[in-house]
Parts: C-alpha cells; sequence; structure tokens
C-alpha cells in the first residue's frame, strides 16, 4: 500500500511539473511536511523527491530546499561536465593553453619526420611504454618531488586513463572509497562503472578532514581514499604537510591505498611534498601532460609501488595495450627537451592573471580559489539558485557548470565552478562581467 502511495505521489507531482502547474523555480514542500500531506514514512517522502531528481524535474539546495527545474536548462550541463557547444564561452571546460602551442606541435612533427626510428612508433609497444621512455618520465617527476625509477612508472593515455586502470587493478566492485565532499567529477563517472561505493568526507581550507576520516574508517570498512592534496579540483586548496602526514599515518593504520590525483600539481610553485613520497608503498600518483601541455596530447603516467604497477600493467593491456607511439614521443622529446617545463611555468604565469582579472571582476563575491589555480568555486547566497544562474548563462552564450558534478552528498550545495583557462583574456573579463551581473540578479 505505501508503495502504491509513493509511486501515486512521484506521478501526481511528476505531471504538475510537466503541465506546468508547478512552475520553474518554485519550492516544493519540505520533506516532513510532503510526508504529513500524503501520509508517508519520511524516508519514502525522500525517496520521493530523489526520483523526481533522477528524472530531472527538481534539484536540492542545502539550506534551501527543493525546487522545481527549470525545463529551458540544458540537464546535462548541470549534472556532469562536457564541452561547450561551438560558439559558446567556455567557463565551463578547462582546456589551458598559450600561444604559440600548435607551432611547437609543427616542430615535433617535423624533428619525428627527420627521425630515424619512426617505425617502431607504427607498432604495438610494452604495455607501459617502453623503458627508455619510463625512464624519460621517470626523469621529469623528479622536478614534482617524487624520486621514482622507471620499473615504477607506467605511461597512459591521461590521468582520466591512469585514474581508470588503477580503479581496475586494484578495487574491486563494493569497495568503499572515502572521497571529499567536492570531488573530481570524472572519478565519480568511473567509480559508479567499477561499482565502488563512494563515501564523502568534509573538505576545508586543508583538504580532506582527516579526522572525519578516521571517523569514517573507524565504523565502514574504507579500502582507499582518492584525494587532491596540491591544486584540489574544484576549490582550489593544498594540504599542508602536517595534515599529509597524519593522512599517511591513518592510512598506515588501516592499510588504507591512497589515489594521489596530481592533475594541476604542476601550477603551485614549492608544494608540500607529495603523498607518494611519504607513503610510497601504498600510494598511486596520476597526472599527465593534458592541462601543462595541451589536453589534446592524452599522455599521462601513473608512479606506485613495482607491484601495483604490474597489476597497472595488466589494466592497461585490457584497455588501450599501450599509449599510442607517435604521442609518447612527441611527448617525452618535450619533456627532455624543455619544452614541458617552459610550458608549465607560461601556464602558472597564465593561470596567476587569469585569477587577478577574476578578483578584480568578481570583487566582494565570496569565491574560493587559490592564485595560482585556473579555476574559481562561487558559492551563491540563499536566494540566488545556481541552475537558473546557469540558464541565464547559457541563454546569453557562457557555459557554467553548477556544484552538481562536484557533489557527492545528497544535498548539492549552491555554488558554480568557474573554468578561467579555455577562452582568450577579453572573453573572459567579459564573461565574468556577465557572471557577476546574474548572480547579482539572482537570475530571477
Amino acid at each position: 500500500m505505501a508503495r502504491t502511495r509513493y509511486k501515486e505521489v512521484v506521478d501526481k507531482l511528476a505531471a504538475d511539473i510537466r503541465a506546468g502547474r508547478l512552475r520553474p523555480g518554485e519550492r516544493l514542500p519540505t520533506h516532513r511536511m510532503l510526508a504529513r500531506g500524503h501520509q508517508l514514512a519520511l524516508g519514502t517522502a525522500t525517496r520521493v523527491y530523489a526520483e523526481l531528481e533522477a528524472m530531472g524535474l527538481v534539484s536540492g539546495e542545502t539550506g534551501r530546499g527543493t525546487f522545481v527545474r527549470d525545463a529551458a536548462w540544458p540537464r546535462d550541463l548541470g549534472s556532469d561536465l562536457r564541452l561547450a557547444a561551438p560558439g559558446m564561452v567556455d567557463l565551463n571546460y578547462s582546456d589551458p593553453s598559450v600561444p604559440g602551442q600548435a607551432g611547437l606541435l609543427r616542430d615535433a612533427l617535423r624533428r619525428l619526420a627527420r627521425a630515424g626510428d619512426l617505425e617502431p612508433a607504427l607498432h604495438y609497444q610494452p604495455h607501459a611504454g617502453r623503458m627508455h621512455e619510463r625512464a624519460i618520465v621517470a626523469r621529469h617527476l623528479r622536478s614534482r618531488q617524487l624520486r621514482v625509477e622507471a620499473e615504477q612508472v607506467a605511461i597512459v593515455d591521461g590521468a582520466q586513463h591512469g585514474l581508470a586502470v588503477t580503479l581496475m587493478a586494484l578495487l574491486r566492485p563494493g569497495d568503499v572509497v572515502a572521497v571529499d565532499a567536492l570531488t573530481y567529477p570524472g572519478f565519480r563517472v568511473l567509480a559508479d562503472m567499477r561499482g565502488l561505493e563512494l563515501l564523502p568526507v568534509p573538505v576545508g581550507p586543508q583538504g580532506t578532514d582527516v579526522e572525519a576520516l578516521a571517523q569514517l574508517c573507524r565504523t565502514r570498512p574504507v579500502r582507499a581514499v582518492y584525494v587532491m592534496p596540491t591544486l584540489h579540483n574544484p576549490l582550489g586548496c593544498v594540504m599542508d604537510e602536517a595534515t599529509r602526514q597524519r593522512l599517511v599515518a591513518l592510512a598506515r593504520v588501516h592499510d588504507l591505498l591512497l589515489i594521489e590525483d596530481a592533475a594541476y600539481a604542476f601550477l603551485v610553485e614549492q608544494p608540500p611534498p607529495p603523498l607518494f613520497q611519504l607513503a610510497p608503498e601504498r600510494t598511486i600518483y596520476v597526472s599527465s601532460l593534458s592541462k601543462s601541455v595541451a589536453t589534446g596530447l592524452r599522455f599521462g603516467f601513473v608512479a606506485a609501488a613495482p607491484a601495483h604497477i604490474r597489476s597497472i600493467e595488466r589494466a592497461i593491456r585490457a584497455t588501450t595495450s599501450n599509449t599510442p607511439g607517435l604521442m609518447t614521443a612527441i611527448a617525452c622529446g618535450w619533456i627532455e627537451d624543455g619544452t614541458a617545463a617552459r610550458l608549465e611555468a607560461q601556464k602558472r604565469e597564465d593561470a596567476r592573471q587569469r585569477q587577478a582579472i577574476a578578483a578584480e571582476v568578481l570583487a566582494g563575491l565570496p569565491m574560493v580559489c587559490h592564485p595560482g589555480s585556473y579555476f574559481i568555486w562561487l558559492p551563491l547566497g540563499p536566494d540566488c539558485r545556481a541552475d537558473r544562474v546557469a540558464a541565464t548563462l547559457n541563454e546569453q552564450g557562457i557555459a557554467v557548470s553548477t556544484a552538481e558534478p562536484f557533489a557527492t552528498t545528497v544535498h548539492v550545495p549552491g555554488a558554480l565552478r568557474l573554468a578561467l583557462g579555455s577562452v582568450d583574456v577579453a572573453r573572459l573579463r567579459w564573461a565574468l562581467e556577465r557572471v557577476r551581473e546574474a548572480v547579482e540578479s539572482g537570475a530571477l
């Protein structure tokens, strides 16, 4: 009987929303009021809203309640990170570049064409990469405070692929993984496809709340922790060394695997030591040249203990067999001749300039960011709905992300994540001015 009432309530609310009887932006009754009004258990009322949210008809915002979604707002832009449509100003996806990169690629291709060792690039490579190329990556990682040998490195098709093969190799469906309450959306997608249980941990200015994680480990069988200690996405925080030491100590007590995502670590000058350096026996370090050199290069690397690398190598074989030889040759050439280091330095300066523009244009708004990062977290006030702001900006040709892709909690905070590196500086300033207008108006 309760199930029948539950379905009836879902169907009635869905019909009212689709017919326009409940208008976009309208606040729905609280869970408790809905339960009382329809004679449902409180947990059942929560299921009603969860099902409507899964249908894309409502959205819940922490501290504010549940609202009817605006049907004009493209749902995919709220629930996932996607490339903006042609002609859009993209503040949604992070694709930083600096002038002259196309010329560098032409030069690299010419050098390869003149080289005498092109034939191997047309054939299968060893699954984890050729040993001399793994040695080049190992030397590159020393500039990031990692002391590794070639045998501890596997070459992958970007950091996303590195995370995928790490989960395939070292975790099983049903394993519990602790993640920050706000985290990288690509990891959420991978964990869902792998059948992992993600449990949120509060995240603050120093990154993951280690005390909350310790409490979680006492009550649940946590197998791994996914963290971004150096330049968190989306918050931009950098975990200090003392917090890293506490995290490592906790991982050793509970035998946790640490998955360290360092995709944006190159943007921080003189950061604390990586988790890998503090606990090499249990840390999987994943990064790439995507953000530091070019997103289209699809060249990444995983550093881990040799036993873990052997398992990861099998997962690489099962997915792509190997990183394409031509891409590997270009990337390793740029590492060796200093091009990668020069581009990293240019992008650090570029990110600082863009943050300065954002600080000027958005002055007075409650931004959360790092002065050297390529993104900003913009919390919104209680009278400003994220999906309406995003929809308004979308109508003006500006793509932004709400908090939905990043949130691992049931309640999603009202906020925007603004990526600063995918557009030229002039259009960035214009777009940020439109963001400010939309936020200040509440996008009503």
